[in-house]
């Protein structure tokens, strides 16, 4: 009988947590990030002060590098994209890239959101709210503990994996 109650706390903490993320989008405070580049970027910055995450949000964190160049990059990638040769091959030299590591985003933000001290809110497609969030925002964003301008940031903003991202083609 507890199971239930205790659903529903995390049900109403949820929906709670969601109303404040979209009251800011109303209010237009430019104090929150969504999307997975937008708020690996804030996290990066550890300007995120609670990450919002969907549990089974279906992106692989890669880090891929290039042995002619001898560079590592970091990327995002869903299942569609993770199909694409382009991610995985040089263009310029057509050599093929080195995966050092693959795993998927929502295991490595658990592993590692301490370092960057932040807090982590998980949230479920079961309600209506959190479907929304889930569907309309990629599954992920963020509350911002200062005013930021992403555009500005460097580091990923040459991710090519975002070139053609579209939530509706990729998370459905």
């Amino acid at each position: 009988m507890a199971a239930d109650s205790l659903a529903n706390v995390k049900f109403v903490q949820e929906k709670k947590i969601i109303g404040k993320f979209f009251e800011e989008i109303a209010l237009d405070t430019n104090m929150i990030v969504f999307g997975v580049e937008d708020t690996m970027k804030a996290l990066d910055m550890t300007a995120l002060e609670s990450l919002m995450l969907f549990e089974e949000i279906e992106v692989m964190r890669y880090e891929i590098r290039n042995p002619v160049k001898n560079e590592t990059n970091v990327y995002f990638l869903t299942p569609k994209q993770e199909e694409d040769p382009k991610y995985f091959k040089d263009p310029e030299t057509g050599v093929d890239l080195e995966v050092v590591s693959s795993v998927q985003l929502s295991d490595w933000i658990c592993l590692n959101y301490q370092s960057f001290g932040v807090k982590i809110e998980f949230i479920t497609d079961k309600s209506p709210d959190g479907n929304q969030f889930v569907k309309g925002f990629g599954g992920i964003g963020g509350f911002l503990r200062y005013k930021i301008d992403i555009d500005q940031v460097a580091g990923n903003a040459d991710n090519a994996a975002f070139d053609d991202f579209d939530p509706d083609e990729d998370f459905i």
